[in-house]
């Protein structure tokens, strides 16, 4: 009697596979998809968390619309430059000279600006071919004459700080114009009826929101194609739910003080187009290839030397960009602008998931990582933190990361 009662007593479903889902189900599902996707989502949860730790610590003055407005403004530049440097790293290699680069490109739209009374709108194209010319040289002297990236990106460093103080002269120089200055500056147009809230910038929001879930169903699809692995379908639905939630709070924050700034806006044409290029696109894959294993690249016909000039011609354009948002956002341009901007860039890639190695990181990790140093500084700031320990602190938060990762990676391999 009891074989028979055992024999009809039906299996427990699987978690993901059907059947109702109790709340250790739910959990074991989260924690599972957690391991697995440790790379991806543990500096995102990270971030969260620093969010929620100065939101109390301050009172909540954190998340008060003004401050996430000016979080957005202060940090535009490093994210900027963030982009840039993720995928020189992805590609194996390193930038030092980004720093010393923006601030040469915004002396020189001072010269074409200011002394020469330029139109900013031409100035701006020229700055872009100063910058994607200064990235060329180096990318050059990197990809085709062997040189290792650090020796010549230090150089670079050296040439372009003397460049900004000779064309400077050891002075600052401004203002902008006023059409530059909002780039850098201003907020999206006010449009439609009063809402008490800015309706362009929820228009926006929403269509985010949207194109995130779109994009996201559509990744899982083609994964499933391929037979790849997926996250299982609870776990899916609750990281939509997240990012829908993540980005419609920012979409209020950000609507109920002047709307989106402008720059964001530049921001998110970055993120999506190189996001692309570093997923769908065949460079973005030969950047993966010569970053993760260069003699394997180049039996596949990977023409390294051309994509790493590439990169580097890139990310001395992006240099440029944050260059003039940088110097637009302060009106005037010093010989003493850039400074550690590029540590900055790098400490964010590594910690948005970048490795030493090369071959490993996002677009979106890069920005995650330099939203964790942002929200530290503007947290840090908000309390009453100094600038000595903010440092401490910051250095700390990138061991962490890469130490992270280190150990992630030995835990995969055995």
């Amino acid at each position: 009697m009891s074989t028979d009662v055992t024999a009809k007593t039906p299996a427990p479903a699987p978690p993901g596979k059907g059947g109702a889902a109790t709340g250790d189900g739910l959990l074991q599902l989260l924690l599972d998809g957690m391991r697995r996707n440790m790379r991806q989502y543990g500096m995102l949860i990270a971030l969260g968390l620093i969010v929620v730790l100065f939101a109390v610590w301050t009172n909540g003055d954190l998340l008060l619309p003004r401050n996430v407005s000016n979080l957005v403004l202060q940090n535009s530049y490093i994210l900027i430059l963030a982009i840039g440097m993720m995928l020189v790293i992805i590609a194996g290699h390193i930038d030092l000279s980004v720093g010393s680069l923006t601030a040469f490109v915004g002396s020189m739209a001072a010269v074409f600006m200011v002394r020469n009374d330029l139109p900013w709108p031409v100035a701006v194209l020229l700055c872009l071919a100063v910058g994607a010319i200064a990235g060329a040289v180096q990318g050059f002297f990197i990809a085709y004459g062997g040189i290792p990236s650090f020796i010549v990106t230090l150089a670079g460093m050296l040439i372009f700080r003397g460049l900004t103080e000779i064309f400077l002269d050891g002075q600052t120089l401004g203002p902008f114009p006023d059409g530059l200055q909002k780039v850098a500056n201003g907020f999206l147009p006010e449009v439609g009826p009063n809402t008490n809230y800015h309706n362009l910038t929820l228009l926006l929001g929403f269509a985010l929101i949207a194109f995130v879930v779109l994009q996201e169903i559509r990744d899982r699809k083609r994964q499933q194609e391929f037979s790849l692995d997926v996250l299982p379908t609870k776990l899916f639905l609750l990281k939509l739910v997240a990012i829908g939630a993540a980005v419609l709070t920012l979409t209020l924050l950000l609507a109920s003080y002047k709307g989106a700034p402008i720059v964001l806006l530049i921001l998110g044409v970055l993120l999506v187009g190189f996001g692309y290029v570093m997923r769908n696109a065949i460079i973005g894959r030969h950047i993966y290839a010569i970053g993760g294993n260069l003699p394997a690249a180049k039996l596949s016909g990977v023409k390294d030397k051309k994509v790493t000039f590439l990169v580097f011609l890139n990310m001395g354009m992006l240099a440029a960009l944050a260059g003039l948002v940088f110097a637009a956002r302060f009106n005037a341009a010093s010989p003493k602008a850039g400074l550690n901007f590029e540590l900055e860039a790098i400490a964010a890639s590594f910690i948005g998931g970048a490795s030493m190695s090369g071959g490993v990181g996002t677009v979106l990790g890069a920005i995650i990582g330099g939203l964790v140093l942002g929200v530290l500084n503007n947290g840090m700031n908000l309390v009453g933190i100094g600038t000595d320990w903010q440092q401490v602190i910051k250095g700390l938060v990138l061991l962490a990361a890469v130490g992270f990762d280190v150990w992630n990676k030995r835990k995969v391999g055995s």
